[in-house]
């Protein structure tokens, strides 16, 4: 393999490893820790995606408008849209700061806007037992996909819509500069995660999976517990969303489907091991290696497989899992047991 190619091969698996990690450890506090089967994930990256291809041109054309005093004329954004962002990128390449302030700001509201509609869906999914609450999410989640597809504005409908790009500033290494910042992010959330889940509040979550009454005897809100993990969940999927559309460039709702952001979800979650952090990380690593090598090297085989290798990846994947599912249903690295600090006893009780 060429230098130049093996390095677009590491820079997609990175891209791809940073954004599932977001996605897959979110849902990890959700069905790991809590036990709440959410098969509605890509609601958040699909809520994400459309804060960013609804809100940032907006402020960035007004930024620019403002700030060049040359201002773009439009009669209708999803039209013209090709030539307003062009313009847009054109003043970004220029100018980082402002590139940065609008990825925070774009990053802030997909949180926002996240945690609003993962807050408004667990009213009607709170008070439901397994079966019914996976798929009132499953059918929320599709709600927001269909909006996304129909109504122009927000994401372009049937067409699409460019966005701006932040990482224009980096010049020739956009995509590089771009990977890092996301793997960072990751990373970032990943340790808030890993330190969230090993207080009290982690505790109470694997309480209320493990035993829900005995929870509920002992004083604690349920109810608002759910609320609390739909909402910080849906909130830290729609941050993996707005980073996949800025690294893109582009929004078209037919991209935020169930198999690729919720399916593969559980499945690298099931992989890695659910309830375990560090196997998440494992199961990410190993399903988006392998998911990309076939994906890569597919068409090498299409003389030697009776079928369209455009199905390959889903169909090895897809006997891996069920393979997974019946040898080690617990994942590579298993759920740990808590650590309890010992009890000390009394010098004069031991006697």
């Amino acid at each position: 393999m060429p230098v130049e190619q093996a390095y677009s091969f590491l820079l997609s698996i990175l891209f791809y490893m940073g954004i599932y990690t977001i996605v897959v450890i979110s849902l990890n506090m959700e069905a790991g820790y809590m036990g709440l089967p959410n098969f509605g994930k890509m609601m958040g990256v699909a809520a994400g995606a459309f804060t960013t291809s609804f809100f940032t041109w907006r402020l960035a054309m007004y930024l620019h408008n403002r700030l060049t005093g040359e201002p773009i004329v439009y009669s209708d954004y999803v039209r013209e849209n090709a030539m307003i962002v062009s313009r847009i990128n054109e003043w970004l390449s220029a100018s980082p700061g402002i590139s940065l302030f609008l990825l925070l700001v774009t990053l802030i509201a997909s949180l926002a806007i996240g945690a609003v509609i993962g807050y408004i869906a667990s009213y009607p999914a709170i008070r439901l037992r397994e079966d019914y609450l996976g798929i009132t999410l499953l059918a929320m989640a599709e709600v927001i996909r269909v909006i996304g597809y129909n109504y122009k504005p927000i994401a372009g409908g049937t067409l699409g819509m460019q966005v701006p790009d932040l990482f224009r500033w980096a010049g020739q290494h956009r995509f590089s500069a771009s990977v890092l910042i996301i793997v960072a992010i990751a990373l970032i959330v990943y340790l808030v995660y890993q330190r969230m889940l090993s207080t009290p509040f982690g505790r109470v979550l694997r309480a209320i999976r493990d035993d829900e009454e005995a929870v509920s005897s002992l004083g604690r809100d349920i109810v608002a517990y759910r609320k609390r993990v739909i909402s910080a969940g849906t909130a830290t999927a729609a941050l993996a969303g707005a980073l996949y559309a800025l690294y893109t460039g582009s929004v078209i709702a037919t991209a935020y489907d169930r198999v690729t952001w919720t399916f593969w979800p559980w499945v690298m979650m099931m992989l890695g091991g659910a309830g375990n952090n560090v196997g998440v990380l494992l199961g990410v690593g190993v399903f988006v290696i392998a998911r990309t090598t076939i994906y890569t090297y597919k068409n090498m085989l299409e003389a030697y497989v009776p079928f369209n290798v455009v199905w390959l990846d889903y169909l090895l994947l897809s006997v891996t899992i069920i393979a997974i599912l019946m040898l080690r249903p617990q994942g590579i690295l298993p759920e740990k047991p808590i650590r309890t600090v010992k009890p000390l006893i009394r010098q004069n009780e031991s006697t």
